[in-house]
């Protein structure tokens, strides 16, 4: 007889389907351990979303804790076209009138025109210092000074630039100029569009002492083209003179060697655009402790409403999210609540007194007039009241360090996300373990039910032997 190729054709009795059933109901721990696993990475995901909210909410935290937020200054300028300017916290308060007569200006020189950029100009040394030149009159034509002094900038050291047969053209001397980046001057090739139109162009930094003099040793090429001292004989075109820059602050004379004044005004960096006025109003700047306060109040809301989402109980469908009754989480809640109720020693004690005040669910609000009221009576208070001193106190200080003790390495959420890790990984090993075993029992059922069918086939096949037999007996009586 043929072995039986499907359950319960031999016996015509559903043994596939009871087989199915047998398999169902031995894959019953499978489905439990299942749904262990989908509840515990539930709770798994849901620490991460919680670590996520504290994270936000310490960094709001520590935003408050530098002390340095609450010093910030705020600076107006009345003409923006003349002048910007902005503060740092050691900032005077007041108002200061800024009257600008002259911009910083860099000295600009030109050579003489070559017809070929690229041609030999000659070899030689190059020394490039800088000074200050006084007195003598100026020729606006020829750019020339007659008379003046050269003054060598102490500060300085002059410069010396070798000029070969790899660099003795225009070109090569331009970018032998710009390659030496202690000497800060800017070389470019201008093209006048005359007979001999390639004219070399140096541009120093701002200032009266970046004047340049130039002292060339070597071919009369290389002397004849960049020579140059405002003292004596000179090469060169000046086509912008170095100048400071010139202005008054409540009437005293400033000068700076550049376009960016610093501490003219206590504390007060200074961009200068134009001549002009402006009147400078220096403040403390309340809005970025507004703004920090203000993040902090919402960190902490959003907090709370991760917090409630991670607990919420479905009465319909009755069943509760990932942490409902989660231990972890009701240390975290109960300990962010109890620092931020903790008087502090200062002159402001608690979080009211600059409005922060806790609503009846459980959020806090943020009252920011009372805010400012604090700051104007007494700024260094609201200082103490977040930042603290010696870094142990203020609320800041404290939250954001209560904070890193609940998800740093060795923290609350990391030590239960740890033993989430580890139930699953043992959850995994015991499915596997389960898994096998209950194929191995579906596999002897399946042998039992192969052997049942085909025993019961030849059971069948001898019951209608015998039955023809019979009948054809009985026919021939």
């Amino acid at each position: 007889m043929s072995l039986i190729s499907s359950l319960g054709v031999g016996s015509n009795l559903d043994l596939s389907g009871l087989l199915d059933k047998l398999a169902a109901a031995e894959s019953q721990p499978l489905v439990a351990l299942q749904k262990q696993q989908v509840s515990y990475t539930a709770k798994l995901s849901a620490y991460g979303t919680l670590q996520n909210a504290l994270s936000t909410f310490q960094a709001a935290a520590k935003k408050l804790a530098d002390a340095s937020l609450f010093q910030g200054t705020k600076v107006v300028s009345s003409a923006t076209d003349v002048l910007s300017a902005t503060g740092s916290a050691t900032a005077a308060v007041g108002n200061y009138a800024i009257d600008v007569t002259q911009l910083a200006q860099a000295q600009s020189l030109a050579t003489t025109g070559v017809a070929d950029a690229k041609a030999a100009i000659g070899m030689g040394s190059v020394t490039i210092d800088f000074g200050k030149i006084s007195g003598g009159t100026l020729d606006s034509v020829t750019g020339h000074y007659s008379g003046a002094a050269f003054s060598p900038d102490a500060s300085r050291t002059a410069q010396v630039i070798v000029i070969d047969s790899s660099n003795n053209s225009l070109e090569g001397l331009r970018d032998a100029i710009n390659k030496n980046t202690t000497l800060g001057v800017t070389a470019s090739i201008i093209n006048d569009g005359g007979a001999s139109p390639y004219r070399l162009v140096l541009n120093t930094p701002t200032g009266e002492m970046s004047s340049l003099r130039i002292a060339v040793t070597g071919d009369a090429g290389l002397q004849g083209l960049l020579s140059h001292d405002s003292s004596a004989a000179q090469s060169l075109q000046q086509t912008t003179a170095a100048a400071n820059a010139a202005l008054k602050v409540n009437g005293i004379a400033v000068t700076s060697s550049t376009n960016t004044v610093q501490d003219a005004v206590q504390g007060v960096t200074m961009t200068l655009a134009k001549a002009g006025v402006s009147t400078l109003a220096v403040s403390r700047d309340g809005a970025s402790v507004e703004t920090a306060i203000n993040a902090f109040v919402n960190a902490y809301n959003a907090l709370q409403s991760t917090a409630a989402q991670l607990t919420k109980y479905d009465q319909e469908k009755k069943a509760g999210a990932a942490l409902v009754g989660d231990s972890t989480l009701r240390t975290v809640q109960s300990g962010i609540r109890a620092a931020l109720n903790t008087p502090q020693a200062g002159g402001l004690k608690v979080l009211s007194q600059v409005g922060v005040t806790f609503q009846k669910d459980g959020t806090i609000a943020f009252d920011a007039a009372k805010l400012k009221t604090a700051l104007a009576d007494d700024r260094e208070a609201v200082v103490a009241l977040f930042a603290g001193t010696g870094g142990v106190t203020g609320y800041g200080t404290q939250v954001a360090a209560l904070v890193d003790a609940f998800i740093g390495s060795s923290g609350a959420i990391s030590n239960a996300k740890a033993g989430v890790n580890a139930t699953l990984k043992s959850l995994d090993t015991r499915y596997a373990a389960t898994e096998v075993s209950v194929e191995a029992k579906v596999a002897r059922y399946r042998a039992q039910f192969t052997q049942l069918d085909m025993l019961m086939a030849r059971m069948n096949s001898t019951t209608s032997y015998l039955t023809a037999q019979f009948d054809a007996m009985n026919a021939s009586k």
